[in-house]
């Protein structure tokens, strides 16, 4: 009997996670898929968005490491890029996104049961995936899914949020314990801090427009 490489078994565990993941995000009506590299999500990216489009995108470290981010600002996109705006101008961007054929994104986090769960500072970004945008779609790293939504505000709590708080240089409890204020509170407790980014929460489940949301799944680890 030839013995298993010692990476295989966490391979095939990874596998099934994805499975079952992608069939519920299929089961709440979005377009659904998993990939085994961020290379082959930035080709499934480049097939769901046809050239011309008018695209826009929230602040997101998965779409860089991707390539996506690069790939919108090549020319073959209108893309409404929020880097190449001033201060001043980026509200209005932001009310521009909701008119785009594409809205591109990751998720904090996404669940076995084929939810995902967000938290905004903003709320442009959550406020795209719900409306307005005629397609989203999502990105996300295996590192992201968990098993429920409970899992999943423990996900953003514990390392989503600090995460991006730090890298956004927010003075926020968060960035100086690496655990949000209120981690043993209710759902939206937290610090008072002017610069949370911890403001609107939103669960997607079962989707009334069927497939508007598309969901990429990467068997590796991608952003916060």
């Amino acid at each position: 009997m030839s013995e298993y490489s010692v990476h295989e078994p966490m391979n095939a565990h990874l596998e099934m996670q994805l499975e079952r993941t992608v069939k519920a995000l299929q089961s709440n009506r979005m377009d659904a898929c998993w990939v085994r590299t961020k290379e082959e999500a930035l080709e499934k990216v480049k097939a769901l968005l046809p050239k011309g489009a008018l695209a826009a995108s929230g602040g997101s470290m998965t779409l860089d490491e991707c390539g996506i981010t690069a790939l919108l600002r090549n020319g073959d996109y209108d893309y409404l890029d929020r880097a190449a705006v001033e201060k001043d101008e980026i509200q209005e961007l932001y009310r521009r996104s909701f008119y785009a054929d594409c809205y591109l994104m990751s998720s904090n986090a996404v669940t076995e049961q084929g939810e995902l769960y967000n938290v905004d500072g903003n709320g442009n970004r959550v406020a795209a995936l719900i409306y307005g945008p005629k397609s989203v779609i999502v990105v996300a790293g295996a590192n992201k899914i968990v098993q429920d939504i409970p899992a999943a505000i423990k996900r953003v709590r514990c390392l989503a949020a600090p995460a991006n708080a730090m890298r956004l240089h927010q003075e926020t409890p968060c960035t100086k314990t690496g655990v949000c204020a209120g981690i043993k509170g209710e759902l939206a407790a937290g610090c008072k801090a002017e610069q949370r980014i911890c403001c609107s929460y939103v669960v997607s489940g079962y989707q009334r427009v069927p497939n508007r949301i598309h969901v990429i799944l990467v068997a590796e680890n991608l952003g916060y």
